[in-house]
């Protein structure tokens, strides 16, 4: 019946089937714009919703690679694993991946995405501080050139255990880059095409609670998201607790912004340390002590600035607290290839053009996002190299914090030199009558001798609490 109907239709009612047919057709091409955007919404709710299994599965990579080896060992046990002590983390790790995949078939991992020169890559854990290990997850070049995908990429998707001949776990499909559906990664601006502006966005480091390091360094020398600032600093000088604390201050102030604190040719007491006193979700202490070859100091600096850059073009605002910029350009005058041209101190002409590349690329971006990057440098320490490095750094950054020796000796802190102390187009930072307070208070010190204007100033903040009430009790009569 439903069929003799049909054909009726279709021989008394022709002209009407096709006029509306074509208002159909007039209909879907009015509305296609919609169209599309209601399918890239639904593509990209479907990429989220997998993302989140992926997050949530029972067999994941990350999970186990948090775990201390303690519970490594306990976990392996209550597998029934054989043959296990011994082991270093990464082998035990791989071993109990291995048995699991026996038993429940694929699972799901993540990582930061290292793209080799062959062409391949793997997906490195920051657990690891990015160091080649046997868990690392292969890539293949055919993915890399399908999603277009560049090193420093957070790549997330199922995984399969190694065959016969095969050393490491491979990615099978590419769930989710940074979070989101792999297709928006074809529409995202490269980094080096953003338009970069003055800072305008403040990075409040004081607060009530907040150390008084940090409230002079928010009074004196203002940083702003895609600040590119220097702590210039002799030996001893307190500048690794200064970062520590300015660290605390944004992740306190600024949730919504990850903060990578990259410590180069560092004792690993320190980065110890750095990793108990500033942590988060939303916080990697990535490092490379000075018992690393200059090799591992050039390639993990490599995968946290170009990580850094992916994130930015997601529009992401991205803080990196680097100590130091002395000891990476001294790694990077060990590894360059000679080029003949030698300048005073034994670097190489050619050698910190590598530094400059990862101290420049901090900036604010127009289309969203910032990178903002503090570093140390170090001075007086004896080394004409390293004097070299500093002048060679000299005036590239917008913001400069001076510490002086000498209130060191004394024992007064911070250390911080405030007439040599600044930060470029400050006015963009502060409403205009902080700016006023802040250059009258600079015109007293400015009078005085460093030490004694630094006692002065710690000696009458202590009374306050906040910059603000601080400033309102000056006596500008």
């Amino acid at each position: 019946m439903a069929k003799s109907i049909k054909l009726q239709t279709s021989e008394n009612d022709g002209t009407v089937a096709s006029k509306n047919i074509s208002e159909i057709d007039q209909d879907s091409k009015r509305d296609k714009p919609a169209t599309r955007h209601q399918r890239e919404s639904a593509i990209t709710r479907a990429a989220d919703e997998r993302y989140e299994k992926i997050k949530q599965s029972e067999i994941h990579i990350a999970d186990l690679q948090k775990l201390t080896m303690k519970d490594l060992m306990q976990l392996a046990k209550e597998e029934n694993l054989t043959e296990y002590t011994g082991l270093k983390k990464q082998d035990l790790i791989f071993k109990i991946l291995k048995e699991r995949t026996k038993v429940n078939g694929l699972m799901f991992g993540e990582g930061t995405l290292e793209i080799l020169p062959d062409g391949f890559g793997f997906l490195r854990s920051p657990d690891y501080h990015y160091l080649p290990c046997p868990d690392d997850i292969y890539v293949s070049p055919s993915q890399i050139r399908r999603f277009g995908l560049r090193t420093g990429a957070i790549v997330a998707g199922q995984i399969r255990p190694p065959k016969e001949n095969e050393r490491y776990f491979a990615l099978l499909r590419v769930e989710a880059v940074n979070g989101c559906d792999p297709e928006i990664l074809t529409t995202k601006v490269f980094f080096d095409d953003l338009t970069p502006l003055h800072p305008k966005q403040r990075l409040r480091l004081s607060s009530p609670a907040g150390n008084l390091s940090t409230r002079i360094v928010d009074l004196i020398a203002p940083v702003g998201m895609g600040q590119r600032g220097l702590i210039v600093s002799p030996p001893r000088a307190g500048k690794t607790v200064m970062l520590q604390e300015m660290a605390k201050c944004v992740l306190a102030s600024h949730p919504e912004a990850y903060v990578f604190i990259l410590l180069i040719d560092e004792r690993p007491e320190e980065v110890t340390d750095m990793e108990r006193q500033v942590g988060g979700d939303r916080c990697e202490v990535v490092s490379s002590t000075f018992d690393e070859p200059p090799s591992r100091h050039i390639q993990v600096s490599e995968m946290v600035i170009e990580k850094a850059k992916r994130m930015v073009e997601y529009g992401e605002d991205v803080v990196i607290f680097l100590d130091s910029i002395t000891r990476l350009a001294r790694a990077w005058n060990t590894e360059v290839p000679h080029s003949g041209k030698i300048l005073s101190g034994g670097v190489d002409a050619n050698a910190l053009q590598h530094p400059k590349r990862f101290f420049g690329a901090a900036r604010n971006v127009e289309e969203g996002g910032s990178l903002t990057i503090v570093a140390t440098a170090l001075v007086d320490t004896g080394s004409r190299m390293d004097e070299v490095i500093f002048e060679e750094f000299k005036g590239t950054g917008n913001t400069e914090l001076h510490l002086d020796r000498r209130m060191v000796e004394k024992r007064i802190w911070p250390a911080i030199d405030v007439n040599k102390s600044g930060t470029r187009r400050e006015e963009l930072l502060m409403d205009e009558e902080e700016l006023r307070r802040v250059w009258i208070l600079r015109r007293v010190l400015n009078d005085m001798n460093p030490v004694d204007a630094m006692e002065l100033l710690v000696n009458r903040m202590r009374r306050s609490k906040t910059n603000e009430e601080f400033l309102l009790s000056m006596n500008l009569g």
